[in-house]
This record gives structure tokens, sequence and C-alpha cells, in this order.
């Protein structure tokens, strides 16, 4: 009988399947964690057929959630506070496991399966061997990309002596091409729901997400450009920034919500983290960089205007246009475990990531150049309704044009022009209905119906700041 060990992360629901041979089903749970994550043969695994091609990803990507790692992305001993359970027991790491028979397909099989619990553990990742490690996986996927970046404005043979970085100029011209090349991919949600289905992504996951034509929201694009900047040797902090934050930034009660997970009455402080950005330090010099999009400006910044947005007396803001109206965005800097923190917990313990983002923090599944477009969620036509007289009434408000739909079709004349301006896009986004509405009756327990909303932003360029 074929043995399958599966693991799961029980926040995330990511899960992979590797299948074992009957000797190492009696195995205790570290031997097999150390034989096919710590070690995974990841290459022997697929050409056996013993993984799929995702689940082998997966493994690696467990390497990082189990193991901690030195700074030259060594791996380590296990996370404390890291806890593998089965049928919602604990289980010894140096005891054996229990195994469930069932079919797949005509063949019965035997299924160790394992969840990795993580809610006990704390903020001890190694961000310096992290970002080295996955760099490491696909080395000369993030090299090409780099590259191309430069060859957007210069030739092979250029980009190549650039990447040698053999000048402060150089590393500004990569810093701002990299730059660019993040800011110029989609805002977006929908990929959430669609491929992987990673309900967020590290800066790694959003380079490749990049790659393949999609994108993905603010602290995404800035872990992924964080992440390609690292590897050059670049030095960078994150900054939070939010709108109407004038004010000293409240680091320690950010810091308590951290530890807590408390965020009862902590609505206005968590204005101060609505949005990241990124700080480099070139040769004595600042630049602030914000290479997100959607609704945000380019921003590439020089030393002296850089110190006036992050000055701590009368701090200038960045004007953002909204879909309905302006904002003025403040940028902070701030200790590095709150930014670091905040963004591994999304990553790690926020199970509705994915939904949060959409609809709480209202990002709906892109914001492009000419459009929004959102999901709009309801449970009976009644519901619906109001929900469609409410979009309809903000967008009259702001002037701008808008089109709702009780069902997920982008079959009118403004979702027509949303295709034409960004088919790929569109693509994704009707993939993605079944998946995000299976996952908001999930969140909500109950059925919903799913329809789309389109808005027409009446763009005419002027929100980007061209610093070429």
């Amino acid at each position: 009988m074929n043995t399958i060990l599966q693991l799961t992360d029980t926040i995330t629901g990511r899960r992979c399947a590797v299948r074992i041979g009957p000797e190492e089903a009696v195995k205790s749970l570290s031997e097999l964690l150390e034989r096919y994550v710590k070690h995974s043969p990841t290459e022997r695994l697929l050409n056996e057929n013993r993984a799929t091609p995702e689940s082998s990803e997966t493994l690696l990507d467990f390497q990082d959630a189990v193991y901690g790692c030195s700074d030259s992305g060594l791996l380590q001993g296990i996370y404390q506070g890291v806890e593998f359970v089965q049928s919602g027991r604990r289980v010894a790491v140096d005891g054996p496991l229990s195994a469930q028979t069932t079919r797949v397909g005509e063949v019965e099989v035997e299924v160790l399966d394992v969840g990795i619990d993580r809610t006990n553990a704390g903020y001890d990742r190694n961000w310096t061997g992290f970002h080295r490690r996955r760099w490491d996986r696909h080395a000369d996927i993030y090299d090409d990309f780099a590259r191309g970046s430069l060859m957007r404005d210069n030739s092979e043979g250029e980009a190549d002596r650039i990447l040698q970085l053999q000048s402060s100029t150089d590393k500004t011209t990569l810093v701002k091409s990299l730059a660019w090349k993040v800011w110029d991919s989609d805002f977006e949600s929908y990929s959430r729901f669609v491929d992987r289905r990673l309900l967020y992504k590290t800066g790694d996951e959003t380079v490749r997400n990049i790659i393949a034509g999609a994108g993905g929201i603010c602290s995404e694009k800035v872990q992924a450009l964080k992440f390609l900047t690292d590897h050059f040797g670049i030095e960078s902090e994150y900054l939070i920034a939010g709108a109407d934050t004038q004010g000293p930034v409240p680091e320690d009660r950010l810091k308590e919500m951290l530890d807590t997970f408390d965020f009862r009455f902590a609505k206005r402080h968590m204005r101060y983290w609505q949005h990241t950005a990124l700080l480099y330090r070139i040769e004595g010099q600042g630049f602030l960089v914000d290479a997100t999009n959607g609704n945000i400006p380019f921003l590439f910044l020089d030393d002296i205007d850089s110190r006036q947005m992050l000055s701590t007396e009368d701090k200038a803001p960045v004007t953002i246009r909204m879909a309905i109206q302006d904002e003025d965005f403040y940028y902070h800097r701030v200790s590095q475990d709150i930014p670091e923190n905040l963004l591994f917990a999304m990553e790690a313990w926020v199970s509705e990531i994915d939904l949060v983002q959409v609809f709480d923090n209202e990002l709906g599944l892109i914001i492009s150049p000419g459009f929004f477009v959102t999901p709009i969620v309801y449970k009976s036509q009644a519901n619906y309704e109001q929900l469609r007289s409410e979009y309809a009434e903000a967008a009259e408000t702001a002037g701008l044009e808008c089109w709702v739909s009780p069902e997920w079709s982008l079959d009118s004349d403004i979702g027509e022009r949303f295709v034409a301006e960004s088919p790929q896009a569109a693509e994704k986004i009707v993939e993605a209905r079944d998946h995000l509405l299976t996952r908001y009756n999930q969140w909500e327990a109950a059925e919903h119906g799913a329809g789309l909303v389109v808005m027409a932003l009446g763009r005419d360029g002027k929100y980007v700041r061209d610093s070429r």
C-alpha cells in the first residue's frame, strides 16, 4: 500500500503531500521532517513522481516555517513554539505518527496527516538568512529580473556593468530600475484566489508573481523590492505610513498589538501602518522609495526631499488619490521590529488576511491606471440592492462612472473597457470567483451571492510622479 506524508500549515492552509516508502511510515516525526522538509530532495521527488511541482515548492516553504536559520541561510533547529498535530491533538516529534486509510480514485493509500501549528511561535525569523535562502532557491530567475529591469533603459552590456555596483550611481540606478519594475506591475489581490492561492506573499513569491504578469498589494511589493536589493547588499529599512498621521508614532502601542493581537479600540493607531515603503541609504544619502502603485504615485525622493518627508517636525505629506477622495499620507521611520513583525504576522498568523485586504481594507481585486474592481458579496436581493445603492451614491458624489452587477461578470461597457486595458488581470478576476466565494462563505459561515463592481477612476496620469 502506498503511504503519503501530508503536511498542512494550520493557519494559512498551505499543504503538500509526498509519497514515502512503507518502511518510513514507522519512523518518528522528527526523522520524517529531517528527510523531507529540512533536507528535502525535491528534484528526486519530482523525478520519481513522488510529489507534484506545487508540493515540492511548498515543502521548501515549510523549511522556513519550521526551522530557524543563520545569517548565511543554513537551517538550524525547529522554532521554539512550533507544534505538530494530528486530528487536533499534539504529537511529539520523537514519536511515530498514526495513519489513516483512504482511497484516491481506485487506489487505497495510507495517509500520515500532520498539521504544523505555529500559533505559539514568536517573531524569530532571521530576515537576512531568510532572504538569502529564498534567493538561492531561484537565483537565476531573480538575476534575470534584475538585469531585465536595467535593460529597460540600458543596453545588455551596460546593465551587466551596472550590476557590478562599483559606484553610488550604479547602486542608485539599480534600485530605481527595480523600483520601476515593481511599480509597473498590477496593484492587485486577485492572485490570492487563483493558481497557488497564497493568502499573503513573501517578497520572493511576489517577484515571481510579477514575472507571471500579476503583482501584489503595497506590503507585498515593498517586500519584493527589499528582497531584491538586500541580495545586492544595498542598505534599506521599512517605513510605515498612513492617512492623517502627522503626530509621533505610538510605537509602544503598535508593539503591544503585535504581541497580544488585541486590536480593540486601536483604529486610530492602526492608521500608522496602513501603508509601507522603503528608505535606502546609499553612500550616506537617503532615498525614500515607494514602488507600490495602485493609488500611490511612484516616489524616488533624494536626500533633501526624504528628510522633509520623514521629519518629526513640519512633516510633508503625499496626497493620495483614493477612488472618491484625496487623503494626505505621512511616512514614518520606526523601530524595524514593528514592520518586520507586522509583515510576519500577516504572512503566518492571520488566517483570513486574503479577505481582510480585499474587504476590510477596501483594496478590492485591482486598482489599475483607470479602474477599481472589487467584489460585491451579499446574502439576499435586498442586501445586494443596499450595497449597489451605496456604491452608486459614492461614485456619483465623486463624479465617477460606476457599474455594479449581481453577477460575477465584466459584460458591460465599462467592464469591456477594463478588459481592454488589463486583459490578463480581467481573466484572472473571472477565474477568482469560485475560490473567493468559498473563502468568504467560510469566513461568514453563510451562503452568499457574488457580483462585481467596476469603477472608472478618470485618471489622466497626473498622480504618477515620473522621477526618471
